[in-house]
Order: structure tokens, then sequence, then C-alpha cells
């Protein structure tokens, strides 16, 4: 029987995502046509997994990502209140590039020099963010004795919770860009996790 899994999925694809728009207040939009598709491709990629839960985020868009991929494997998508997006405070629906740029700059404050007291300008903290997320994606986890646990969330939110996880903040995956769809599986033989495949690529 093979280890226990954990897959970190980001949601579809939205308009705000086709336009760089920061949008993270929940419940969100939905997914575009094409966010869709990819929905339905994952739960394609997915389909030999032995899936034994599939969780999303509070975002409409984060369940509407689960639903194909829980349908096919008979399962409903149970809904955390933990791991939605990180909250762009007064950023939200800016896409222009100094407000975009902004919100790239705590976030490398956040992944590359640790600094998770930081907070979105009138929004949250990395520490807020990684205590709600990790919280949640431990419990979902540990919750399931065998089997893929798949929980739908969120880039930033992913990006930043990742490698805490992993219990290795340097860990890659808190500093490369998480496509639509791409997810991140990690492996346990115990308490200890470990990454196993970023986006397609194998790291084990």
């Amino acid at each position: 029987m093979s280890a226990p899994r954990l897959v970190l999925v980001r949601h579809g694809q939205t308009e705000s995502n086709v336009h760089r728009r920061l949008d993270t207040r929940l419940p969100g939009p939905p997914l575009t046509p094409d966010g869709r598709a990819q929905a339905e491709d994952l739960a394609l990629d997915l389909a030999t997994e032995p899936v034994v839960a599939v969780y999303a985020s509070r975002a409409v868009r984060a369940q509407q990502t689960a639903a194909p991929l829980a349908a096919r494997h008979g399962l409903d998508v149970r809904v955390l209140d933990g791991v939605h997006e990180a909250q762009a405070g007064e950023l939200e629906g800016r896409n222009d590039a100094e407000g975009l740029q902004r919100y790239e700059d705590v976030f490398t404050a956040w992944s590359e020099r640790r600094e998770l007291d930081v907070a979105m300008p009138g929004g949250e903290s990395g520490r807020q963010i990684v205590h709600r997320f990790l919280a949640d994606a431990r419990r979902a986890r540990a919750a399931h004795a065998d089997g893929t646990v798949v929980l739908v969330s969120h880039g930033t939110a992913i990006r930043l919770c990742a490698p805490h996880l992993v219990g290795n903040p340097d860990f890659l995956a808190g500093l490369v860009y998480l496509p639509n769809t791409g997810r991140i599986t990690l492996e346990t033989d115990g308490d200890a996790w470990r990454c196993v495949e970023w986006t397609g690529m194998r790291l084990a």
C-alpha cells in the first residue's frame, strides 16, 4: 500500500486571473469556461489515484474546481474554513503594476525573508495565514488513515504554507509560481512530510 498523500491543488481559472486582478474576498468569482475545463482535466488526471476525501476552501472557485474530482470518486466536497486565499486587504481589486508589486513584496517578505509578522496593507499577516491553513490541512489529512486526500485552495496560500507542512521553510514551493489547477503532492511515513511532486515534476 502506498504512503498516505495530501495533494494541494490551486483552483481553476477565473476572470480575475485572466485580468491579473487581486480578488481574495469570499465567496469570490466562479470559474471561467476554461477554468471548468481545467477542473474536468484535474478529475481525469487523478482518476486512478486512491482519493478518499476531497476538501476545498470557502471560495466558489475552489469548490467548483473540486466538484468534478469528488464526483468521479463518488465523494462530496468538504469545505474547510481556514484554507482560503491570503486576504489582500487594501489591495483588493487592484490590477495595476504598483498594487501587484506591493502584494508581491509582502509575499517575498514571507517566503524569502521569513518575516511572517508582516501583513498585507489592511489584511492578514503571513503568520495568521500559516496558522489557519496548517491547522485545517493537518486535521483533514489526519481524519483519513490511508489513501489520498485532495485539498483545493489558492496560489499564494499554498505557496506560503506548503514549506511549513514539510517542515522546511526554504522549500522550493514557497518561491515558484503555481498555475491554475497546478498541484503539490506530499507523502508521509508518520509525522514527517515530504514533497514528491511539483506540478508534474517528480521530486522523490
